[in-house]
């Protein structure tokens, strides 16, 4: 196996995350120690301010003990645009608290005289807010809180993630994604039965991954991200892990067949089939035989796909998608767009819906 199929192998590992556990767990024995919560809090931030109530709630539900710290601003690498993640942020927690029943997080959030975190924070691998890290592992805001409390031990746990309603009005929806998002996998492989539930169709917007257009993503967020993605996959009953990095040229040559797909009206199954190939099979879009067993399993002829990288007019079509993203807000992917109404995530797909319901 190759180094670039083994290393995300070895992240995604479900055998090293259970002698992780493991191990922390019987380090917490030798000591006497109580399982113990670190959460890092950020001043001003909507999510910090949604996860910090229910903390001790946490706490006496699964008798473990509550650290909380007190946190700076991300880095710009692992935040590249923080203008429109403060201007987004308290849109989508206030959502995320009215959906989950609890108070609308108050924009002066101070989470009081803690310690400074930060370098505890960078020394266990994390680089964000409103995080809870438990033994080895961490938990972004209240949407994985979830899987903080299975592991706890929660048979059925106290904040399950919000449902996507079985029907809606119809309509249409847009969705905005890239090629290298483990998190645009989830949705895609997701959101056309979804589509058909809600009687809607869905609007495909393909955009540049970040790396290649030049926002830096760091390693302990490629690290997490991985992490997450495979907790969530394992939720959806994906497959996961088997990853080969289409960055680059093989990037370049799924957009270029991709945009002509969309435009046939057929981006769906290939869609699938590049992700399903690149986040689970293994497979290496940047050579022949890799891109062509993609394209067999999307619907493409080979002789469409060699027609369709010949053709560069796909970059004009990205970025137009790019453009319209960043004007309205936005830049990471998914995002999806319901008249005028924008959400990001692989998990608001829920609100999607909602919307879509009237």
């Amino acid at each position: 196996m190759s180094v670039k199929l083994l290393f995300p192998q070895l992240i995604t590992s479900t055998r090293i995350r259970g002698f992780s556990r493991g191990w922390h767990a019987a380090g917490r024995a030798l000591t006497f120690s109580k399982k113990t919560l670190h959460a890092f809090l950020e001043p001003g931030e909507a999510y910090s301010a949604l996860i910090d109530p229910i903390l001790d709630r946490l706490g006496a539900a699964y008798d473990v003990q509550v650290k909380r710290y007190r946190v700076s601003t991300p880095e710009k690498s692992a935040a590249p645009e923080p203008e429109k993640l403060s201007a987004y942020g308290p849109l989508d927690a206030a959502r995320l608290a009215e959906a989950f029943g609890l108070d609308v997080p108050a924009a002066d959030y101070d989470p009081g005289d803690l310690p400074n975190g930060d370098n505890l924070r960078k020394k266990w691998g994390h680089y964000g807010s409103g995080m809870i890290y438990f033994e080895g592992e961490w938990f972004w805001g209240l949407d994985r809180i979830h899987h903080l409390e299975t592991r706890l031990g929660a048979a059925e746990p106290i904040f399950m993630p919000i449902a996507e309603p079985d029907t809606a009005k119809g309509g249409e929806f847009e969705m905005f994604y890239s090629f290298r998002s483990p998190y645009s996998y989830l949705a895609v492989m997701r959101v056309f039965e979804l589509a058909r539930c809600w009687n809607a169709t869905v609007k495909l917007r393909p955009v540049l991954p970040m790396v290649m257009r030049a926002l830096p993503v760091p390693w302990p967020k490629r690290f997490y991200i991985l992490r997450d993605t495979l907790r969530e996959a394992e939720r959806y009953e994906l497959p996961f892990g088997k990853i080969c990095d289409p960055v680059g040229p093989g990037i370049e040559r799924g957009l270029a067949i991709l945009v002509k797909e969309i435009e046939a009206g057929r981006g769906e199954v290939l869609s699938q089939a590049f992700l399903r190939g690149v986040f689970a099979e293994g497979l290496d879009a940047a050579t022949d035989k890799g891109l062509q067993e993609i394209c067999l399993k999307g619907g493409v002829s080979w002789a469409d796909a060699k027609a369709a990288m010949a053709d560069e007019s796909w970059r004009d079509v990205v970025e137009a998608n790019r453009q319209e993203l960043f004007a309205h807000g936005h830049w990471g992917v998914p995002t999806f767009k319901v008249g005028d109404n924008w959400t990001f995530g692989q998990d608001r797909l829920w609100q999607v819906g909602r919307w879509l319901g009237g």
